[in-house]
């Protein structure tokens, strides 16, 4: 009984008995426009709309004299002027908790599933500030992820933020589902940020399938939501990383995709009047950019690694997000559309791509080993065509004959069915026995799970890096 009372009693102190109230004076395009009520930039806000619609969810996204500029989290037909707006007096939170893992959810959070609510006593913040740089630390740990060309060639630390940049139609969400079947991180967080609706049920239950999504949570913002929506739902699925990061665990976060992220924020810039900058994107688009992408990482309990996809616009990695993005991340894998017209999937193009921790999670053998195996690919590929004539005369050349000899063990070796999973006992036997050696086992990562706690930990305030 007491600890009923006390339930009531702690949601009585969170009640605010004062209302900042304000009504709304314009409407156009994706802002909302309204005199009052006092609130802070970010601080979520109730519309109450006419004709039966309820309580419409907006955010504060910017504040010109007495005007508070909104946008709405869904759809604002049936507004008018004079609607009522109320201050909540708090930022977008999430719960989270255990119960998270298995089901879909909102840009605000909530599930969509029609699996019922998540009650849990624990909320985090969707809007917080990246980790300290002096409280990370360092990546020392290899992760695996179950793919042959990125375990061995790509290798990815844990806590480690890598991009998958591509064309559309390349194959970048089924790279995702196969990671989050294959890796071995204890828990996967995937944001489907701007994707097509057909392609939510497509990735889980394809892509994912029913291994994946067990210990998986998605966030879900089609490309028919609002801008806000889909910018909210990014740092939703981020916030979800956090939790499970805070209760020791390590984290695999799997965000689809950065570009329309950016594209959101673009269009959120525009409304609320921002100058146009490079190529149509405000300055806010490059500003949010590295707040969101440095909140992934290590802490002292636990470690969140991302796989972050670009879209680039006609294949031009030069373009201003995926230059942008390449600048913070900590590597990129490029995805070949050459490659993925032979049917050679994964499409990942090796030598255009790189890993910037792999030197500091492999060991002395497994480096040698792949930088054999990427000298002998850059070797065929430079005399490709004077093999391919047939004025290549063996002999000529002994790094050449040794590549025209194991190309076809270095192709089947980064072809990977999407269903297929290798162990890194046996990724690292293949790639010792086209380079001539053998790994030692003490280079091999363990494939090991951590058990998620009974009881969660909670913090107050921000989460820690």
């Amino acid at each position: 009984m007491d600890g009923l009372i006390e339930k009531y009693l702690e949601t009585a102190a969170q009640v605010d008995p004062i209302k900042y109230v304000g009504r709304i004076s314009k409407v156009q395009g994706l802002l909302i426009e309204s005199r009052g009520p006092q609130a802070i930039i970010g601080e979520v806000c109730r519309i109450e709309a006419p004709k039966g619609r309820g309580l419409i969810q907006a955010e504060v996204v910017g504040l010109r004299n007495d005007i508070v500029q909104l946008m709405a989290f869904g759809e604002t037909d049936g507004l008018e002027i004079g609607n009522r707006v109320i201050a909540s007096g708090k930022r977008l939170e999430v719960p989270v908790s255990s119960k998270l893992l298995g089901r879909v959810l909102d840009a605000l959070g909530n599930p969509c599933d029609g699996k019922g609510d998540i009650e849990s006593p624990v909320w985090y913040p969707a809007l917080a500030d990246p980790p300290d740089p002096l409280s990370r630390q360092r990546i020392t740990q290899r992760i695996n992820t179950g793919v042959r060309a990125i375990d061995g060639l790509l290798a990815a630390g844990r806590g480690q933020r890598i991009g998958i940049f591509s064309g559309s139609g390349v194959g970048k969400s089924t790279l995702l589902g196969m990671i989050a079947r294959n890796t071995n991180a204890d828990v996967n967080v995937v944001a489907l940020i701007g994707e097509r609706g057909r392609e939510v049920n497509d990735f889980i239950e394809k892509d994912l399938g029913p291994e994946g999504l067990e210990r998986s949570v998605l966030v879900v913002t089609p490309s028919n939501s609002p801008p806000l929506a889909r910018l909210r739902g990014a740092y939703v699925a981020t916030a979800v990383a956090e939790y499970f990061r805070d209760q020791g665990l390590d984290v695999m976060l799997l965000f689809d995709s950065v570009t329309r992220f950016a594209r959101a924020q673009r269009e959120i810039g525009l409304a609320a009047g921002e100058p146009p900058a490079t190529r149509g994107y405000t300055p806010s688009v490059f500003d949010s950019m590295p707040k969101l992408l440095e909140r992934c990482g290590n802490s002292r309990r636990g470690t969140i690694t991302g796989f972050y996809t670009i879209l680039v616009d006609g294949d031009d990695m030069d373009e201003p997000v995926a230059d942008t993005v390449r600048g913070i991340l900590d590597g990129h894998i490029v995805l070949s559309r050459t490659l993925a017209q032979r049917a050679h999937y994964p499409a990942i193009d090796v030598l255009a791509s790189i890993s910037r921790l792999a030197p500091v999670v492999s060991g002395p053998v497994t480096k040698k080993v792949a930088g054999t195996i990427r000298r002998l690919m850059a070797a065929y590929t430079e005399n490709e065509d004077l093999i391919n004539v047939g004025a290549y005369h063996a002999g000529s050349n002994p790094v050449i004959d040794e590549a025209i000899a194991k190309h076809g063990a270095i192709e089947d070796f980064l072809i990977q069915e999407m269903d297929e999973k290798f162990s890194p006992e046996e990724t690292f036997r293949i790639m010792g026995e086209i380079a001539g050696a053998q790994i030692p086992e003490e280079e091999i990562p363990a494939d090991i799970r951590k058990v998620m706690p009974q009881e969660p930990v909670m913090f107050s305030g921000e989460t820690e890096g």
